[in-house]
């Protein structure tokens, strides 16, 4: 995207965002005339700016545009901090427009309350990736105050283009909230989807499954098809989020799409952390331990489930362009969220989900020492239920892990005590993407083929790869997939579960397992 290859090598993503904005002059970014300098995401034109908010921009010759030929794109919704009381509806705009809004109501035909929406846009400049001077105006509303487990009905829109209107019923959306009180739900979960057949046909999959919302585990919209978080990445192309967008709404404008950032969502020219990009077109729950550098770090609770999102670039010895990016400050807060969590009333499961693997055997990526070192070892102290990674383009679960080792063996079909046998993975980074291989052979329900001796690797700090023959893959599968996750709660003292399925784009179940755990 712009710096020399091996200048890049030398430089961190920090270093690279800065080489980039000294190359890319301010004459030269003005001269898309589509925004005022300063005035954007994550200070991307303002020297010595950082990504620590996102400020609403100021476009210009809004005048000249009719917005009633206009229409909005690429709804997606995310909780707020409570899930209960809190949506932001985002959305796109493929020109700037007057006045963005958004409407809501209890009922389709009442949407008399009426929200201004924020501006984020994003200018790529020509040279920067593959496209022209390019501008994106992504708008957000952040809904508070809620009523739990309720209904709301939506649209969003500008000057010239009024949801309300009755020729525009058909744009209207809706939302619900979470539950006030433990009752049963179902999510959803993937990772590595991007643009494709098979990742439109995921999305149809997952919206029959009514998930109260879904886990998107990185590598979103492969915007950067390069993933090594360096501004000399090849092929970096902005306009593919257009791409996933309008792709994902039929899902994403109805079900809170929750995201975390994996190595393909580290863009370099719009902010040191290469997440300025992401901070324009999603808006997360904002309680996590550094907005700055770790925006896509977060947590929430959804009935009697919480959920954490890590940021697994701050660990990766695999693709380090962001190693040690928080200092550490990411592990300490999540050690102080799990022991919040598992200490809490009400919470029986806790899931985590992020981009590298902890234990996974494809030939691409295999295991991430880095997750191993900094994190597995507070899974397995607060006895964390499900940790769904993505990264690796291939369905695959472990047995049950303690130290390494698999602590109890968990058939297809079979059901699995947190709190005394230890942790699952699943890897599900089979949402879209070219799919990897397999050193041994695959093994899914109906198609089970025992190996307690599977080859592998650990990625380690110095670049190298540790071999390691391991004993705890359960389930292997090679096309696409997602997860379903359904929870049903208990009454204190009876048992509460979590059943998981592995579902293929065919939509056949490859992988079933339950985890038990008194409520």
């Amino acid at each position: 995207m712009g710096v020399p290859e091996k200048l890049a090598e030398r430089m961190s993503l920090a270093e690279q965002h800065e080489y980039l904005r000294a190359r890319f002059s301010r004459r030269t970014m003005i001269r898309g005339g589509a925004v005022t300098l300063g005035a954007v995401v994550g200070g991307a034109f303002v020297p010595g700016a950082t990504a620590e908010a996102a400020v609403p921009s100021q476009t210009t010759r809004t005048d000249e545009v009719d917005g009633s030929l206009v229409a909005p794109l690429g709804r997606h919704l995310a909780y707020g901090a409570d899930p209960r009381t809190e949506m932001t509806v985002s959305w796109q705009v493929p020109v700037a427009v007057r006045k963005p809004y958004i409407r809501i109501g209890a009922h389709p035909w009442d949407l008399s309350r009426k929200i201004e929406a924020e501006v984020r846009t994003l200018f790529t400049p020509a040279g920067v990736g593959a496209s022209g001077n390019h501008t994106q105006y992504y708008l957000h509303a952040r809904l508070t105050g809620l009523r739990p487990g309720s209904t709301y009905y939506y649209g969003v829109g500008h000057d010239g283009f009024d949801p309300a209107a009755p020729h525009l019923a058909g744009t209207i959306g809706t939302f619900t909230t979470a539950p006030a009180y433990a009752e049963p739900f179902t999510f959803t979960a993937f990772g590595d989807q991007g643009v494709s057949y098979h990742a439109l046909a995921n999305d149809s999959l997952i919206l029959g499954q009514n998930p109260a919302f879904h886990l998107h585990a990185g590598d979103i919209a492969y915007g950067d098809p390069t993933g090594q978080g360096k501004t000399s990445d090849t092929g970096f192309d902005s306009r593919v989020w257009d791409q996933f967008l309008a792709q994902t709404e039929s899902v994403a404008k109805q079900v809170p799409w929750m995201v975390s950032y994996g190595n393909h969502d580290m863009e370099a020219w719009y902010s040191p952390n290469g997440y300025g990009g992401e901070e324009a077109r999603w808006q997360l729950p904002e309680n996590g331990p550094d907005k700055k550098n770790l925006p896509g770090v977060y947590s929430f609770v959804h009935g009697n489930t919480a959920v954490i999102s890590l940021d697994a670039n701050d660990i990766s010895f695999e693709i380090p362009a962001n190693l040690g990016i928080s200092g550490g400050t990411q592990t300490a807060w999540l050690e102080r969220r799990l022991r919040e969590y598992r200490a809490a009333e009400g919470i029986d499961f806790i899931v985590v989900f992020f981009h590298h693997c902890a234990y996974c055997t494809s030939t691409a990526h295999a295991s991430e020492g880095g997750v191993r070192q900094e994190w597995v070892p507070l899974f397995e102290k607060y006895t964390v239920d499900l940790v769904i990674n993505g990264h690796n383009h291939v369905y695959e679960r472990t047995d049950v892990i303690k130290s390494g080792e698999v602590s109890r063996q968990l058939p297809i079909g079979g059901t699995a005590h947190p709190e005394t046998d230890g942790v699952v993975y699943v890897t599900a980074g089979a949402a879209g993407r070219s799919l990897y291989t397999f050193s041994a052979d695959e093994s899914y329900e109906g198609h089970e083929k025992e190996n307690d001796a599977v080859s592998s690797f650990v990625c380690l700090k110095d670049g190298g790869r540790q071999q390691e023959t391991v004993a705890w893959s359960r389930v292997r599968y090679l096309d696409y997939s997602f997860l379903r996750v359904d929870v049903t709660p208990a009454p204190k003292g009876r048992t509460a579960t979590l059943t998981v399925r592995g579902i293929a784009e065919t939509g056949e179940e490859v992988d079933r397992f339950t985890l038990a755990r008194r409520a």
